[in-house]
């Protein structure tokens, strides 16, 4: 499989899912070296504009012509708007019919305003004829079918997290820390969930909050951080062993997203980390995050700082109801979100794809 990369590509997601398919040998075009078991092909990018992120980044990418369409059997990326997805689309096309194409899609607005501008709008519609649409929501596939895309050629299957890294701590903490691991942008509430933590203390005033990420915001929680009796500590960006640390010491997750003019949450994989670490969530009740966070028993909120405060001090100061409902948790990653899992249900995909 040839993996055409967006600029910006977060780690240990897509691109990393698919190169542990059995079976599957990957060769990613990327900027950063990524994580896995693949062969990394350094890449450099025509990037006009910087001011749209992740599969909205106005960006091509440079290299994809010297590639051979003889080497592969896949040429996948990811979001039917990326432009990269269109080099993709007439990669495949270059190949005469022998390279079968793959797109991994989160997204779920049926009427995402990108499609409305020309060259995201030539990326959609160079792919309706893409062999796999992989769908990592339900909502995607909703989205697709609103769309006009072909329902033979959707596939639905949920991502997964490596439940070895995120898993219980073998005594659970008896501490009130909050954890927040989100980027420090508006659309992710770190405003709210600061506020909220204001809120708590007056009930519980030893609550703490834990942040990890960076971003904009983040002089919201340096500015917190330094003033002692706001309890707020940021442990910076982390890889995947020091969210699970972060996480095992904690007693709750939260996060309070808002939609933007083009994006609403998807999934979130911080939600699954964190039950698979066996914690409650409280969170804001944004797009499709149902998917990914069960209510109850955790909690899907209106964005509102006085409701999400109510309820961390329920989690903070009913022990056996956390410990119970981080049970139930933790079973449900395992049975729904387990990464070797997941990862072996999208090669399936890709492989009835083949067979038919």
């Amino acid at each position: 499989m040839l993996w055409v990369s967006l600029p910006d590509q977060r780690p240990r997601r897509e691109l990393f899912w698919m190169s542990r398919m059995p079976g599957t040998r990957v060769t990613a075009l990327a900027a950063q070296e990524p994580v896995g078991d693949l062969t990394w092909v350094p890449s450099s990018y025509v990037r006009p504009v910087k001011r749209f992120i992740e599969a909205g980044a106005f960006a091509w990418v440079r290299g994809l012509g010297e590639q051979d369409p003889g080497d592969y059997d896949w040429v996948a990326s990811l979001e039917l708007c990326s432009l990269v997805t269109g080099q993709a689309s007439r990669f495949r096309r270059r190949s005469g019919g022998r390279v079968r194409q793959a797109v991994i899609t989160w997204e779920n607005l049926p009427d995402q305003p990108l499609y409305k501008v020309p060259p995201y709008r030539q990326a959609l519609n160079s792919c309706r004829d893409a062999d796999l649409l992989l769908c990592m929501v339900d909502a995607a596939r909703d989205h697709l079918l609103a769309n006009g895309f072909d329902d033979s050629r959707i596939q639905v299957v949920k991502p997964g997290v490596p439940t070895d890294i995120f898993h219980p701590a073998p005594r659970p903490s008896e501490e009130p820390v909050v954890a927040f691991v989100s980027p420090l942008a508006p659309n992710k509430g770190i405003d709210r969930v600061l506020e909220a933590m204001r809120i708590v203390q007056r009930t519980v005033p030893e609550a703490s909050l834990v942040v990890a990420g960076s971003g904009p915001l983040r002089h919201l929680v340096d500015e917190a951080a330094a003033d002692p009796a706001r309890r707020v500590r940021h442990a910076g960006a982390l890889d995947a062993h020091g969210v699970a640390g972060l996480l095992r010491g904690s007693a709750v997750f939260v996060t309070a997203p808002r939609p933007t003019w083009k994006w609403t949450e998807q999934l979130g994989l911080a939600y699954l980390e964190a039950q698979a670490c066996g914690l409650p969530v409280v969170t804001v009740r944004c797009g499709t995050n149902d998917e990914a966070v069960a209510a109850p028993p955790n909690d899907l909120l209106d964005d509102d700082a006085e409701a999400i405060a109510d309820r961390l001090v329920h989690w903070l100061t009913d022990r056996a109801d956390r410990a119970r409902v981080g049970a139930l948790n933790r079973e449900r990653m395992l049975a729904e979100h387990d990464l070797d899992t997941q990862v072996r249900r999208m090669g399936e995909a890709f492989a009835r794809v083949e067979r038919a």
